[in-house]
């Protein structure tokens, strides 16, 4: 290997430790770069660096945003006594394009997974025991994929909220066994919201 491909082939590894891209997508991705200008590319890498830098969790329900509390936190308009918790910020954005739920959310930035080395205290399930033991929580949707570990931290996580004076529901109808929310329509995680079924 010549030194001159070097860095284009560390830019292909970096691009390949994006979830979903394999190798050849890398690489594609990497010359892509290649033909951008000395200004389209730094403006690409600002973008990277910046938002690294000024993106952060929300104190409260733990999403991701630049502000110390996110817009959904914030917004006075939304049911304080439900909270939906989700996987990831992306199966927010997924719930909000239906435009149906009108309560809260809880990230718990990943899911229980001994196979992967990802357990309960890895994920941010005190914050949200913490939210629920305030006592204005009425309902908490567990809004988790349908995979078995989606199943199990669900089952979990319902398990410590028992002691509290909470309904625990989970999506139900609408959602296949093993479908992630991020791909789901919005007329699937509209039913599986009406749906929705106690733990």
């Amino acid at each position: 290997m010549n030194s001159t491909a070097l860095p284009l082939v560390v830019l292909s590894e970096h691009f390949a430790k994006l979830p979903g891209i394999g190798m050849k997508t890398a690489q594609r991705l990497a010359y892509h770069v290649m033909s951008m200008s000395d200004e389209e590319a730094r403006s690409f890498a600002d973008a990277i660096i910046n938002a690294h830098s000024t993106v952060k969790e929300c104190s409260v329900c733990c999403n991701l945003t630049e502000d110390d509390i996110c817009p959904v936190c914030s917004d006075d308009r939304r049911d304080r006594e439900i909270i939906c918790v989700v996987e990831t910020p992306r199966d927010i954005a997924a719930i909000e394009r239906v435009n149906e739920y009108k309560g809260l959310y809880h990230v718990l930035h990943g899911l229980i997974s001994p196979m992967n080395g990802v357990g309960p205290d890895m994920l941010r399930i005190k914050q949200l025991i913490a939210r629920v033991s305030s006592g204005e929580v009425k309902e908490v949707i567990m809004a988790t994929d349908s995979t078995v570990e989606g199943e199990a931290t669900a089952m979990y996580v319902s398990k410590l909220l028992k002691p509290f004076d909470v309904s625990v529901t989970r999506l139900a109808s609408g959602l296949p066994n093993g479908a992630s929310l991020e791909f789901a329509d919005e007329v699937t995680l509209y039913k599986a919201l009406e749906n929705r079924s106690e733990i």
